[in-house]
């Protein structure tokens, strides 16, 4: 028997399945609940995001482009940047900071401001460390702001940046005992289970929604003194149906 290598789930370590599964209206809820969870222990929580360009050009001719994995704006005004970063860069600190003056700068209005600004993060998913030394070695996220050098206050709470080193090891199926291959396949269905059970309220919640307004048209059709054959026209339907409704 010929068996179907095909993968069945999208890989999230692609750029484009990263996209697919974060940068997606169709899949904002997993966005929000993500950012949340990186934010679990503070203030803070998203209910709701709207997408923004995830490239921009910058002010002027010749400003250096900057392409962003995921950009998106909460409901609070707090600007997101969430970047999966596969491979080590000389110069990726100054990257990051680079990006974080895109959302800072799309914050001035026109004409008179009081230069105040809504929160901005820079969220990374490495697939890398940080040089030896520099974080304890079972450290993986790193919540950075810009602190006073004397007594380590936070001098401005508005710009963060977030990164998570090592999440690329930790989910390489290759590397999972036969116990914890059995677990992630039963979570993993689990999670389509319940994500098949949802969509199919959601259809069926359409489709109710779909037939009461078509239903509202007939009505109103047949109270405009249109003939049962004009409504069936109108409302896209066989005259025999639209009979069995107005019964």
């Amino acid at each position: 028997m010929i068996q179907d290598n095909k993968e069945k789930y999208i890989n999230p370590y692609t750029d484009f399945g990263f996209k697919k599964l974060f940068g997606t209206e169709m899949n904002k809820d997993l966005l929000i609940s993500f950012l949340n969870a990186l934010l679990e222990g503070s203030e803070k929580e998203i209910e709701d995001v709207q997408y923004l360009n995830s490239e921009n050009l910058g002010d002027g001719y010749g400003d250096r482009r900057s392409v962003f994995d995921v950009y998106c704006l909460a409901k609070d005004g707090s600007r997101f940047i969430v970047e999966m970063q596969k491979a080590e860069q000389a110069f990726f600190k100054d990257r990051s900071v680079y990006y974080a003056t895109t959302p800072i700068r799309q914050q001035a209005p026109k004409g008179e401001w009081d230069y105040r600004l809504d929160d901005v993060y820079t969220v990374g998913i490495l697939n890398f460390e940080f040089p030896h030394g520099e974080y304890p070695s079972d450290s993986y996220r790193h919540e950075i702001k810009l602190k006073d050098v004397e007594d380590n206050h936070v001098f401005y709470d508005k710009l963060t940046f977030i990164y998570l080193e090592k999440l690329f090891e930790q989910a390489e199926i290759a590397r999972y005992s036969e116990s914890e291959r059995r677990q992630y396949e039963e979570s993993k269905k689990v999670f389509w289970d319940n994500y098949s059970v949802l969509k199919t309220a959601e259809r069926k919640g359409e489709i109710r929604g779909v037939q009461k307004e078509k239903m509202d048209t007939i009505h109103r059709l047949e109270a405009m003194g249109l003939s049962v054959e004009q409504i069936a026209q109108g409302v896209d339907m066989n005259v025999e149906d639209v009979k069995k409704l107005l019964l």
